[in-house]
């Protein structure tokens, strides 16, 4: 699976609610939101966003202008969610087209499951046409590279595999040393830490969102013995497996 595509499964409103709104002067928001323009012009963090577009504002600030726009927020918790969240510009603007405005000129206010669902299309069509226009910087555009772009598909297609640097490389084609100083140039970590904090993000979002043992959790991540993942969780999260359960429920 390519590692964009698996953190969008990630994205998952829970009650954020999809309202029709007018943008007149300026609007302020405390958290992630995402504007789809029905009609008119709006502006934040140097962009400007037109009918048809998705603009998506990362966290607290504020937008200007004047549109028509179905709009929605999100909270982003989970591992997996915060590492979606770290690579995400302030803000960002995905192209539509006069159908796509259209489209969510169509859109009724919405609560409840069916609107946190919608709010969930919504933004992984805009995080997915942004990505697709421009990749950017860290992993994001390391997964072009004719290098680094394989060793890290092969990592997210089967996290659980035992992965050495020499496999890796061979999946890239190159030297061991040639994907290490590749692949750490363009991502930021060596390929082997990439893979550790990538399994233990998916870790932590296993453990707050099933009842699986730490065991099994352990297994689908790619660790066949539960104390060494636990070592590992622990100099990741800062805290064990059983704790970041415990916390996540209280």
């Amino acid at each position: 699976m390519d590692p964009f595509d698996e953190l969008l499964r990630g994205v998952r409103a829970d009650g954020g609610g999809l309202r029709r709104c007018t943008v007149s002067g300026t609007v302020t928001h405390d958290r992630c939101t995402l504007y789809a323009l029905v009609s008119g012009e709006v502006r934040a963090g140097g962009k400007t966003a037109r009918a048809g577009d998705i603009l998506v504002v990362r966290g607290p600030g504020s937008l200007s202008g004047r549109a028509e726009a179905v709009r929605g927020s999100y909270e982003l918790t989970g591992s997996v969610s915060r590492r979606l969240s770290a690579v995400m510009p302030d803000v960002l603007v995905a192209p539509g087209d006069d159908g796509c405005a259209e489209f969510y000129g169509g859109l009724e206010d919405e609560q409840g499951v069916v609107a946190d669902r919608l709010l969930d299309w919504l933004m992984v069509c805009g995080l997915r046409t942004w990505f697709d226009h421009e990749h950017g910087t860290g992993w994001l555009g390391a997964l072009a590279d004719d290098v680094a772009g394989p060793a890290l598909r092969a990592m997210h297609s089967d996290v659980a595999r035992p992965w050495t640097l020499a496999q890796l490389a061979r999946e890239a084609g190159v030297s061991r040393t040639t994907l290490a100083s590749r692949f750490t140039r363009l991502v930021g970590t060596p390929p082997l830490t990439y893979l550790t904090e990538w399994r233990m993000a998916l870790a932590a979002d296993l453990l707050a969102e099933s009842t699986a043992t730490v065991a099994a959790v352990a297994r689908q991540v790619g660790y066949a013995d539960a104390f060494g993942f636990s070592a590992a969780f622990k100099r990741v999260h800062g805290v064990s497996p059983s704790e970041c359960r415990a916390g996540c429920a209280a």
